[in-house]
């Protein structure tokens, strides 16, 4: 009974979300007809897909009251990588490139998945000091200089500016990432637990669970997504840089939050984790439409993030409360 007033709660919560993007989008549509044209809402989608590529790696950290703050630093040392690569061997595949940044990520949350997991170590203290690391050896392995669009093949930037179906290909991943994981975190056993991880990590031990298994795999799948985003971030841009996504964490964090991700754990539904994601991407593209000030971009996207966050108290508040009135009764 308590799941399903929970769900209700949830289902009524990203109702409520869908609700003020719509009223949002005709405010801003009233303001400046360009917002809702096809050219405008395509660049839209394609300017947000990576951040919703990224929101699905720190759901499943945050799920298991984890965080990671090194995800900017891993997208900058995945996409130096690899545009290295590509200006070295010009003919590699586009395909070996993504499994390159893919791999390199991978390795970088592994690293951070066995130091929270294995040893214990705070998560925000694992990820900054491996964002420092990383974001170093990015200036490393670079020697401090960019690498430029002339030096990209047109195979490598073909991976964010060409198309599948008629979508940017961008799109086209993130869709296929969104696919994969709501499969895998409601309709695999293993998904199903990192959920009982993050809901209740005493009864989850109790249980057989293997807690630092699953803690480990959350990193190591966060990695991996950022550094395939690391991939088309050069390639969308044609430009990689040492600096590359600096902060750019925070902006994944508030795209979960949105979404209704409890930095408490156990919480977090890919449906609302859309709806964040799409409201950031909207308020990114529609604030500098109707001529707001960056100042005010910047508050005015605090200010969401907070009533947000807000929301998602008084909902688990409110279905706590009723759980303790049903057990007295």
């Amino acid at each position: 009974m308590a799941a399903r007033k929970f769900v209700l709660n949830e289902n009524l919560r990203e109702l409520g979300l869908l609700m003020f993007i719509i009223a949002l989008s005709a405010g801003v549509q009233a303001r400046n007809p360009v917002f809702l044209t096809v050219s405008n809402l395509t660049s839209l989608f394609t300017n947000t897909a990576i951040l919703a590529i990224l929101a699905v790696g720190m759901t499943l950290v945050l799920i298991t009251r984890g965080i990671d703050l090194s995800i900017g630093a891993t997208i900058a040392f995945a996409g130096m990588v690899s545009s290295l690569t590509v200006a070295a061997y010009p003919t590699i595949s586009p395909a070996l490139s993504l499994l390159q940044g893919t791999l390199i990520g991978a390795f970088i949350g592994s690293i951070i998945g066995l130091l929270v997991a294995r040893f214990n170590v705070l998560p925000i203290i694992a990820t900054l000091g491996l964002m420092n690391i990383v974001r170093g050896l990015t200036f490393m392995v670079s020697g401090g200089k960019w690498v430029s669009s002339y030096q990209m093949s047109t195979g490598f930037k073909a991976i964010a500016t060409g198309k599948t179906l008629g979508l940017n290909n961008l799109v086209v991943i993130a869709i296929l990432v969104y696919a994969l994981a709501w499969y895998f975190m409601n309709h695999t056993r293993t998904g199903r637990r990192i959920y009982a991880v993050g809901s209740n990590p005493e009864a989850a031990a109790i249980s057989g669970i293997p807690k630092k298994r699953l803690v480990f795999l959350a990193y190591a799948l966060m990695g991996a997504l950022a550094g395939l985003a690391g991939v088309l971030w050069v390639a969308k841009f044609a430009s990689a840089q040492g600096d590359t996504a600096m902060g750019y964490e925070l902006q994944v964090i508030a795209a979960c939050i949105l979404g209704g991700v409890s930095i408490s754990g156990g919480v977090g539904r890919l449906s609302g984790l859309i709806l964040g994601t799409v409201l950031l991407g909207i308020l990114n593209n529609a604030l500098p439409l109707i001529n707001v000030s960056p100042f005010w971009q910047m508050g005015i996207q605090g200010i969401t993030v907070l009533a947000a966050v807000l929301t998602n108290v008084m909902v688990k508040r409110n279905t706590d409360r009723n759980a303790l009135r049903r057990r007295a009764i």
